[in-house]
């Protein structure tokens, strides 16, 4: 328990149907009691846990600022730990300042960013994982993306963490009887037991590590970058994959002239896309400027999709694009092949020494091969349907490649012959760095940082 009562907005700002303050700490109900006349006459510090208590919110002099719905939860059956009043009033702007600033008014404080979360964190509700995955599933643009965010509330992810913990641990408990009673010489029998767990948990870290990645993309979103030739179809591309009307597409060279962005759901993979403008020479101002960025997205995005026109002749400009592809993770597209073809797949995987992909983005052929193609360079091929399991950030992705340094540097030991003190030397690091991602042993400092990219409310 921490001690003080915070209070936030927990809704999105704006106007909606209804508006949540929420209220923790041991004097929720007393600051919530004071601001709140229950209809049916009784005080609210009369009412039960898990009740939702209909009445009005009124300010110091009695007047009415809203009509609202109590949810009262005492602890410790709460998200918090602590005693939680949700008060659930009419979603405009006004009657929630006014009856935030009653929170504070009868005790409560501004709560800081993540408190909530921070708070069932600190009071063992949540693990450091699952704590993280509250803002994922909030974020989260795909179904993929929200499953894995899911499998880490659920601590799907984080169960594998302690088990390779306990695992560790019992090693750690073997070594140290080991050295405790010496006389029973049974030193290389500890050794080479230790040894075939250490390399079996290394091979379940190394598997997880590998999903980085993917984990990673599910999370933030695939920068993806539509470049080609004016004309071509990237803002038909762009649409299509949006499924909306989202970009201008004219027949008039250099419509686009600056970046478009937007998120798209690909296959539940989401991708960050950057509609380029078209690359070519040009003497007009505003069009050159938006040339010259799409040539360097070129290099700055995680994926190309290169299109081309498969009515038209290749030319210099597309020369110039296949060029800037060198080095990079490209998707070969060629436009159009609903028209007279002049440049086949094959001519054009000749020159681009990639795969072709064949597309209309006027009768959406071949937009499920792209689709597939896609989930391909995420998935590294293996589309995997665990992704509650995925390593979600970089953060634990470097805890799981420490710990695997400290597993390896734990079997150099035990080839080495040194003593079973330094074998547990290494094992306990690892146990130790396994902790920082459940949370188990991690700094002060690092917590904060988690916690201030949380919203306020959450």
């Amino acid at each position: 328990m921490q001690g003080d009562t915070i209070s936030a907005i927990a809704t999105a700002q704006g106007e909606g149907g209804i508006g949540i303050i929420r209220v923790s700490g041991d004097k929720a109900v007393e600051v919530a009691a004071k601001m709140f006349r229950p209809a049916s006459g009784k005080a609210l510090t009369e009412y039960e846990s898990h009740r939702a208590i209909y009445g009005r919110i009124v300010d110091a002099e009695g007047r009415t600022v809203d009509e609202a719905m109590v949810l009262l939860m005492k602890a410790p059956h709460s998200y918090t730990k602590e005693d939680v009043v949700e008060l659930q009033c009419h979603g405009g702007v006004m009657p929630l300042r006014k009856a935030l600033a009653l929170t504070y008014d009868y005790g409560a404080r501004p709560a800081e960013g993540g408190e909530f979360t921070k708070r069932a964190f600190l009071n063992g509700r949540l693990d450091l994982s699952q704590a993280q995955a509250v803002m994922d599933i909030i974020t989260a643009k795909t179904d993929r993306s929200l499953k894995m965010a899911a499998g880490h509330l659920t601590g799907q992810f984080s169960e594998q963490i302690k088990k390779w913990r306990q695992d560790i641990l019992g090693q750690i408990a073997h070594l140290e009887a080991a050295i405790d009673f010496p006389e029973d010489e049974v030193d290389d029998v500890v050794t080479e037991n230790v040894s075939e767990k250490v390399v079996e948990i290394r091979n379940y870290i190394q598997k997880l590590i590998k999903t980085a990645g993917t984990g990673r993309i599910l999370r933030e979103g695939l920068m993806t970058a539509i470049v080609g030739k004016p004309n071509v179809g990237k803002s038909s591309l762009l649409n299509a994959l949006l499924q909306e009307e989202r970009a201008i597409v004219t027949d008039i060279p250099g419509t686009t002239r600056d970046s478009i962005e937007e998120y798209a759901n690909v296959g539940g993979v989401p991708l960050r896309i950057i509609d380029t403008a078209g690359i070519r020479a040009t003497e007009d101002v505003v069009e050159k400027i938006g040339v010259e960025k799409s040539r360097q997205m070129i290099s700055q995005a995680a994926l190309v999709l290169a299109l081309f026109d498969g009515s038209r002749a290749l030319d210099h400009e597309d020369e110039e694009i296949l060029s800037l592809l060198n080095g990079q993770e490209a998707i070969v597209l060629l436009n159009k092949s609903d028209l007279k073809a002049v440049v086949t797949a094959a001519d054009l995987s000749a020159k681009a020494q990639l795969p072709v992909i064949e597309i209309s983005t006027k009768d959406y052929s071949g937009m499920e091969q792209l689709t597939e193609a896609i989930k391909a360079k995420v998935y590294g091929g293996e589309v995997m349907a665990d992704e509650g399991s995925f390593v979600s950030d970089e953060r634990q992705a470097n805890l799981l490649r420490t710990a695997d340094r400290h597993l390896a540097a734990a079997l150099t030991t035990i080839e080495a012959g040194l003593g079973l003190d330094f074998i547990s030397i290494d094992l306990r690091s690892a146990w130790e760095t396994l902790g920082e991602i459940t949370g188990d042993t991690v700094g002060e400092d690092i917590i904060d940082e988690i916690f201030s990219k949380f919203c306020i409310g959450k």
